[in-house]
């Protein structure tokens, strides 16, 4: 009975293996490190098995003979794609471990012709000068939005890679230096641990809570203004519900109180409906659709949920405002990939 350092000292070295016909051959086809790594990998295996106690010298000796088909496998395995179609089966549509929205086939069609060669992403076709990579969005999202203000040039759109990075470019811009005002039973952590408090303090701004976990009035709101206040807050609490004893003003009434004291309103709405869900039996889903109208200065929401793109973060709203965050030098960094 062969001992077990004596089973160790069966394996083979993976100098050894890579001079074999079959994966020399591999090694000129895929580069021989990473034959070298799948190589190792299948050893690490043998190894741990032999510490098990579960190879005996004929098992062993039958796995040695099968180390070439081994480290094929283990190669195709680390050379090939990590994300793979999956069945969702959860009951949960826009599902955020699953990719959340599936893309229509019409959006994928367009990226595979643009992204395959090159485009006028950041170069304007009429003046033969450089342009602006969210002008195309802009252009789409004026149309969508064109009924809210008196012209279509009021409502302005940009988009970066996710809402979190949308709310921390306007909070930053809007807010830098100054105080945000937002009730207490706002202060939400979502999904990846975001929370509001801690994009409020990385923007540069800062945090004036308002009101009680349960119960927030204008009132509240209107006591706290004061000379450093940059902006008022609207939280949308997206992945829960405070019911029971509770009061919260109304978008109308944030609105009024914004336009009396001459300060911004921005409201974080995280999912982003532009479709009235309330048709389809969805109530209590607010929609940037209905904040603008009412007169919500900035609005903050996703692309990769009700909109069903990819993963980005989108922010529409008084193009004066959304011009200065479209300058901010944040938005390079936050901006989406082409």
């Amino acid at each position: 009975m062969t001992s077990q350092s004596g089973l160790y000292r069966e394996l083979p070295s993976v100098d050894d293996l890579l001079r074999e016909p079959g994966l020399a051959e591999l090694a000129a086809q895929d580069g021989q490190t990473a034959v070298a790594d799948a190589c190792r990998a299948v050893l690490a295996v043998l190894r741990a098995e032999i510490a098990a106690e579960r190879l005996d010298a004929d098992k062993l000796k039958l796995a040695l003979s099968g180390i070439p088909s081994a480290v094929r496998h283990e190669l195709r395995r680390a050379l090939g794609y990590s994300l793979r179609l999956v069945i969702n089966a959860t009951g949960v549509i826009l599902h955020t471990n699953l990719g959340r929205a599936p893309i229509a086939e019409s959006a994928i069609e367009h990226i595979g012709q643009t992204a395959s060669l090159y485009s006028n992403l950041e170069f304007d076709l009429e003046s033969g000068e450089r342009g602006k990579r969210d002008v195309h969005v802009d252009r789409l999202f004026r149309k969508l939005l064109n009924d809210v203000g008196s012209d279509q040039s009021s409502i302005s759109t940009i988009v970066v890679n996710n809402n979190a990075a949308a709310v921390l470019l306007a909070l930053n811009t809007l807010a830098e230096g100054g105080e945000v005002i937002v009730s207490r039973g706002e202060l939400v952590e979502i999904g990846g641990s975001f929370r509001i408090p801690d994009v409020m303090s990385k923007s540069g701004a800062v945090l004036r809570e308002v009101g009680t976990t349960n119960r927030t009035r204008i009132a509240d709101y209107e006591r706290a203004i004061n000379e450093h206040t940059k902006l008022l807050l609207r939280v949308h609490r997206s992945n829960f519900e405070i019911s029971g004893f509770t009061e919260q003003p109304s978008i109308a009434e944030l609105v009024a109180l914004a336009q009396k004291r001459n300060l911004p309103l921005m409201e974080d709405l995280g999912s982003g409906a532009l479709f009235d869900l309330r048709a389809v039996g969805i109530n209590d889903e607010p929609g940037v659709l209905d904040s603008l109208r009412t007169g919500v200065h900035v609005v903050t929401y996703s692309g990769d949920k009700l909109l069903g793109g990819p993963q980005a973060g989108l922010i529409s709203g008084r193009e004066d405002l959304v011009k200065k965050m479209r300058g901010n030098s944040p938005s390079r960094a936050l901006r989406v990939a082409s």
